[in-house]
């Protein structure tokens, strides 16, 4: 009853339903992007893992870079325009993408993450000026659950999709999809700023709110998704290691369902969990997985408990994030918390597709865990810092 009432009070303030709703369809695209533009480097262009690694690199390294910014400019100007400039740039690369050699889908690979479509950013956005700072974590929860829904959508879709027919009409349909959902935000323009929030005077200054602790909060989050993009490589790697590629579909929703429940538990506890201890506790469950991975339903199973602490973890990051930025810069910070996530993806998938090529899909799932972790260890340090600090100033 706890878990209803918890969520039932997040789905009762107007537009949050709506609103989820649609960030559920913008992020259906997202979800398939990687997956599908692997299979087309791998089997149409017949590269290795570590070439569509680069490629996936270069997608994220270009968000990663585009985000704040992109941030900034929401900031700024609203929604509307921004998300008009990038929906579009988006849905032209996608729909391109399957006529590009490798040469040049790498080289304009760049430029055109950095004009990525922000749907998690704008989400996550959205839902901080309209739920109460009380039901955040409810709220932050539920949109975890969401994007692990469109995870269990998107990619075995466009597995389908490549299988059935190729992966370059999968990075077609991927481009359509954003030219709709591009029309469907900008005519529905969801908040970004709550209501009773008032912005006045100039902003502040980059330094005055990007501390050390939010710091550590973005290198956890940056960790965390290097596990996450490695695990999903080695997984796909381990399933077609084994003939088993076309199971691919079902182990992600298994991976997705896990991440849901656990989302669905954390949003419904009294407090919130420490984002650092999610995130060790998830890298740590990845270590051994590469040792189940045949036949497909162990690979599965193996993978249940690390993902149980996939949402939870995203949305300690997030509630960290929300907590320590100003309104007056709240895209940007949430710019710079996608830029985080999308660098952690830009390191793990050439990192764990380096290792899968050398060595095994086994040895790739080690990989992302210990990346994860060295990310970690980071964190911890600027955390530690600021509490040492703290205590000589005292």
């Amino acid at each position: 009853m706890r878990y209803v009432l918890a969520y039932r009070q997040v789905l009762a303030v107007p537009r949050v339903p709506a609103t989820m709703l649609l960030m559920f369809f913008a992020r259906l695209p997202m979800t398939a992007m990687g997956i599908t533009l692997t299979l087309h480097v791998v089997t149409d262009l017949g590269r290795g893992y570590g070439a569509a690694g680069l490629v996936g690199t270069a997608t994220t390294l270009g968000s990663a870079l585009g985000a704040p910014l992109v941030g900034r400019m929401i900031d700024r100007y609203g929604l509307r325009p921004v998300v008009a400039v990038c929906g579009s740039a988006s849905a032209v690369y996608w729909v391109s993408a399957p006529h590009l050699p490798y040469p040049v889908l790498v080289a304009v690979t760049l430029p055109a993450g950095m004009l990525a479509l922000p749907a998690t950013s704008i989400a996550r956005q959205a839902l901080t000026a309209l739920v109460p700072p009380t039901r955040r974590r409810s709220a932050y929860s539920l949109d975890s659950i969401s994007l692990e829904s469109s995870f269990m959508i998107g990619p075995a879709a466009g597995i389908a999709v490549a299988t059935q027919f190729s992966a370059g009409v999968a990075l077609t349909g991927i481009g359509l999809f954003f030219a709709l959902t591009t029309v469907a935000l900008c005519w529905y323009n969801p908040p970004v700023r709550h209501e009773d929030e008032v912005v006045t005077g100039s902003r502040p200054r980059v330094r005055e709110w990007l501390g050390r602790r939010l710091s550590a909060t973005l290198l956890f989050g940056s960790g965390a998704l290097f596990c996450l993009i490695g695990t999903e490589l080695a997984t796909l790697a381990a399933l077609r290691s084994t003939g088993e590629i076309g199971w691919t579909g079902l182990v992600i929703v298994v991976m997705c369902v896990a991440s849901a429940t656990g989302g669905i538990v954390y949003g419904a506890l009294h407090r919130s969990l420490s984002q650092s201890g999610l995130m060790l506790a998830l890298t740590v469950l990845v270590l051994p997985v590469g040792l189940f991975g045949h036949p497909w339903w162990l690979l599965a199973l193996a993978l249940v408990p690390t993902n149980l602490l996939c949402a939870p973890t995203l949305t300690a990051t997030t509630e960290e994030v929300a907590a320590l930025a100003p309104a007056r810069v709240r895209a940007e910070a949430m710019g710079l918390l996608d830029s985080a996530t999308r660098l952690g993806m830009a390191l793990g998938s050439p990192v764990v597709g380096f290792v899968i090529d050398h060595s095994s899909a086994a040895a790739g799932f080690a990989a992302a865990g210990l990346g994860g972790l060295v990310l970690a260890a980071a964190g911890y340090a600027l955390r530690l810092r600021v509490g040492w600090t703290r205590a000589v100033n005292a």
